[in-house]
């Protein structure tokens, strides 16, 4: 989950590696970094977490199905994925707690207040920029207008954004309703245990349909994309790509003078190599699922 606005990186441009040739000021072959340790960290994390919730919970949701029971003795048994479940469950909750005081340390060091982070130019919070952008894109899809002049988040990056948090309210609470049955009906109805068990199982289903498609494509699979973006991996972006992808923040940055204190050299090609390696696997485990889910609908849907 990335914050409101990244701090300037540490890293500088190497003395020792000189090149003769400049690409707008700065050394050929280095790269914009966008995302801090911290957002790379957090969101690697949440991917495992992500994928271990979703492997369990749907091969309980769909446990009539073949590949589902396969799955669950894979997993060891129905009831320990349901331990992997919950354990998969507690760090999520722990990544967005951690990202939560991320952002309130950020807004202590730089913006000194919520409101100057919440409605400053990098904001995540939708506005009606958001909107005239949607309009233009899909204006733009129908080959009725240009590519839009986007800043340094989409609309559909801060709709995923919030749709965590979405998740972690409905999702995360309904769970721990479920974990813990007999705390909350001290306070609760019983009827509302049955609720619980409804809304969390659809909403996470939702999820899951959402992430490995919508998401993916947003991601991932765009033809500027394809095949995959590890940019939220590595941290880092090729110059030509900010300034076709992010024209506005490129230009911001630019204008502030910043852009040449986030110009970093490349990681390393094994490092890369790893990542990549990583993130197929991410992406593998996550077609797999909706396939699983599409044939449990089709199929043998109950």
């Amino acid at each position: 989950m990335p914050n409101y606005e990244k701090d300037t990186a540490t890293a500088t441009v190497s003395p020792d590696r000189p090149s003769a040739v400049k690409n707008d000021g700065h050394p050929v072959g280095h790269e914009f970094v966008r995302f801090v340790p911290l957002d790379r960290a957090l969101h690697a994390t949440m991917v495992v977490s992500f994928l271990s919730l979703a492997l369990t919970g749907m091969s309980l949701k769909f446990s009539y199905t073949p590949w589902a029971r396969a799955l669950s003795r894979l997993l060891g048994g129905f009831e320990t994925a349901g331990y992997i479940h919950r354990f998969a469950a507690v760090i999520m909750f722990c990544v967005f707690v951690t990202h939560l005081v991320s952002l309130r340390n950020l807004k202590n060091r730089k913006y000194k207040s919520w409101l100057k982070m919440i409605l400053g130019p990098n904001s995540m919070l939708p506005g009606a920029k958001d909107g005239r952008e949607f309009i233009q894109t899909m204006k733009w899809f129908l080959g009725k207008g240009p590519r839009p002049q986007y800043g340094r988040w989409t609309y559909w990056e801060k709709f995923d954004y919030f749709a965590v948090f979405w998740g972690i309210f409905i999702i995360g609470s309904t769970g721990l309703t479920l974990w813990f049955p007999i705390t909350f009906t001290r306070i609760l109805p019983g009827w509302f245990i049955n609720l619980a068990t409804i809304i969390h199982s659809d909403e996470a289903l939702l999820a899951t349909g959402f992430i490995f498609t919508v998401h993916f494509f947003n991601t991932h699979l765009r033809p500027e994309k394809f095949p995959m973006d590890v940019v939220v991996f590595t941290g880092q972006m090729p110059l030509a790509e900010l300034k076709r992808d992010k024209p506005m923040e490129y230009a911001a940055l630019v204008q502030s003078g910043e852009l040449k204190s986030r110009m970093v050299e490349p990681h390393p090609a094994v490092v890369v190599k790893m990542i990549r390696a990583f993130a197929w696997v991410a992406l593998s485990i996550g077609f797999s699922i909706v396939i699983g889910i599409i044939y449990a609908m089709i199929f043998a849907y109950r």
